[in-house]
């Protein structure tokens, strides 16, 4: 798969990462005596796309859809239950213990939750430097000066080192996550919905603070969020998830601006915009429904029981994820012959 680069132009060099027909199904079983597995939920069915370095790739859809999931399964947090994720060449789903241990310095995670993320009974200095000792790297003075370094690169004092996580704010924790996931020096950074659980006033500065950092340090970024907006401001090119598969991969701009799967438009629809005139005539796209259960998704396209313009093909078939478009994929029937579109104003 090619890449638009932020000056427009076709990026052929190999990438970063590539995931490739990721799955990530949890057993269930049943039974008191003998547990025996009667079905699986299907977190993550079929996921493929790449990341090239120094891009940000947004992963967006609804709660419970995959997100957090493919990007922890990507990291092998979570071990795939089939598929290949590729990370400058070598594939992280064959490797052994001790060989993904090494691996681990270069790929980080920056998790939701700043509150649960940190260890209330360490300190911050040794919470950010743990993984320094970790992989070998640095110990003792060296550590300590690291530690402070990375606590200035954040915005935070270099002497809070000595403070416990409960002594901060939420926006400061995550600031804290954030320099723990920079202490190896890593290439690649999966932002678990980094922002959601703090105040919008603090939101900014966050996504303002990572931008800032992959400049610096030519970061690669999966960010995970359902904030549409948000994702527009700071990625380059945009995944559209939905019930464990991507609907639609495309450069941010050609996403928001032309949306060709049915999923994607209903999204966009549901962006408040601030001029009350054009707000007013507006038109929203109110899905029908609920999500079906990852244990038991529909036959055919995952998303026809609730998109207004499914077809009986829709019901049967599975549609294949294809370039429509130059760099623009979708997972769509009516895409692949120009009918996916809604009467909408988005």
């Amino acid at each position: 798969m090619t890449d638009i680069t932020q000056n427009g132009k076709i990026d052929t060099e190999e990438p970063l990462v590539r995931v490739q027909d990721l799955k990530m199904h949890f057993p269930l079983h049943a039974g008191l005596l003998v547990q025996r597995q009667v079905g699986a939920v299907k977190a993550v069915d079929g996921v493929s796309f790449d990341i090239y370095k120094g891009e940000t790739l947004g992963l967006v859809g609804e709660s419970g859809c995959g997100k957090s999931t493919t990007g922890r399964a990507i990291l092998q947090l979570h071990h795939p239950t089939d598929g290949h994720v590729f990370f400058r060449g070598d594939d992280l789903t064959r490797m052994g213990g001790g060989q993904m241990r090494k691996m681990r310095r270069y790929m980080q995670m920056i998790f939701q939750d700043p509150y649960a993320s940190l260890n209330p009974r360490m300190l911050v200095g040794d919470i950010i430097g743990e993984p320094l000792e970790v992989h070998g790297i640095a110990r003792g003075k060296e550590k300590r000066e690291r530690v402070q370094e990375l606590l200035k690169v954040v915005g935070l004092n270099p002497y809070f080192i000595n403070r416990y996580p409960h002594e901060f704010s939420g926006g400061q924790r995550q600031r804290i996550g954030i320099a723990r996931a920079l202490t190896t020096n890593p290439d690649f950074i999966v932002a678990d919905e980094p922002i959601s659980a703090l105040d919008v006033s603090i939101q900014a500065q966050v996504i303002n603070l990572m931008e800032d950092l992959q400049q610096q340090f030519d970061l690669t970024y999966l960010f995970i969020a359902h904030d549409l907006s948000v994702v527009r401001h700071i990625s380059d090119r945009v995944a559209v998830m939905y019930l464990g598969k991507i609907a639609e991969l495309a450069d941010r701009n050609t996403l928001y601006e032309d949306p060709l799967h049915p999923y994607t438009q209903a999204l966009l629809s549901a962006i408040p915009i601030p001029d009350p005139e054009i707000e007013a005539t507006r038109e929203r796209i109110i899905l029908k429904g609920d999500v079906p259960s990852p244990v038991n998704p529909p036959p055919g396209c995952n998303f026809n029981t609730r998109c207004p313009l499914a077809i009986e093909l829709c019901r049967e078939q599975e549609p294949e994820f294809l370039e429509i478009k130059p760099q623009h994929w979708v997972a769509c029937h009516l895409a692949e012959v120009g009918e996916s579109k809604l009467d909408i104003k988005l």
